[in-house]
């Protein structure tokens, strides 16, 4: 039986020069955030690292261990710097060997698109001992290296390698949030903010400020695994500020 009260938590590795230096704007961290969350997973890190061996080895090496999941995102593709399955089989430990099952994927696939070249099945080769994730839109799969997932850097096939995996993770229960917002300086609530969240220990209470229509206000987030207590908190809040005379506007400005 899942122990819906523990916390399960992943980090992402990102890996792409085309990230670090500005021409590609990275829409993955997000999309992978928000499937984590539905899957009762919380992302807790990510890091952006080059198309360098070492700088993934240490990556992957540093996060593997201190999450329950790992998600990598580009440098599976078919060209010479596409290097991430590489990098995750050395830090496991593991040779690198051809899927035969992905093998035949990509051969189904390309028939028709002019053939499986040796570029086209670098896009097969995974650490030994590699599950696959099941990819509907281009036919070259993710993989699964013991607690690494590794998936596209296309957002759109990133996408596709998610819903394969969508219902087979394990998790906890999923983080619920809602929101009050006011028109005040976040500091000027801010003993507030702390009392109200020590009070529910389940619950979370995070700040954003705004200027808008020239004035300062905030939003307050509550987030938790539990309905009642979120909303509980959340009402709490909300008196809170309407006895220091704000208005608390429920679902934010």
């Amino acid at each position: 039986m899942t122990d819906e009260s523990r916390i399960w938590t992943a980090a992402l590795i990102v890996v792409g020069d085309e990230i670090l230096s500005g021409r590609t704007h990275d829409k993955n961290i997000a999309q992978v955030a928000t499937w984590l969350g539905v899957q009762g997973i919380r992302l807790r890190e990510v890091r952006v690292v080059p198309d360098v061996m070492d700088a993934i080895i240490e990556a992957v090496n540093a996060l593997r261990v201190r999450h329950d999941y790992l998600f990598t995102t580009g440098g599976i593709g078919p060209t010479h710097d596409d290097i991430t399955v590489d990098a995750v089989a050395e830090a496991l430990g593991k040779p690198v060997v051809v899927h035969p099952k992905a093998r035949a994927t990509l051969e189904e696939y390309y028939a028709t698109r002019g053939g499986l070249t040796e570029a086209r099945l670098r896009m097969a080769r995974v650490p030994e001992g590699a599950k696959l994730i099941e990819n509907r839109l281009s036919g070259a799969p993710g993989i699964q290296a013991e607690n690494v997932y590794l998936m596209a850097g296309v957002p759109q096939i990133t996408a596709h390698m998610l819903d394969g995996l969508t219902g087979l993770l394990e998790g906890g229960l999923p983080l619920m949030s809602t929101t009050v917002g006011c028109w005040v300086a976040e500091s000027e609530v801010a003993d507030l903010l702390r009392t109200t969240e020590g009070a529910f220990v389940n619950c979370q209470i995070g700040s954003y400020p705004f200027f808008r229509e020239g004035r300062v206000g905030a939003n307050f987030v509550i987030r938790s695994t539990s309905e009642d207590e979120m909303m509980a908190c959340a009402a709490t809040l909300s008196e809170g500020l309407t006895a220091l005379g704000h208005e608390a506007v429920a679902g934010g400005i």
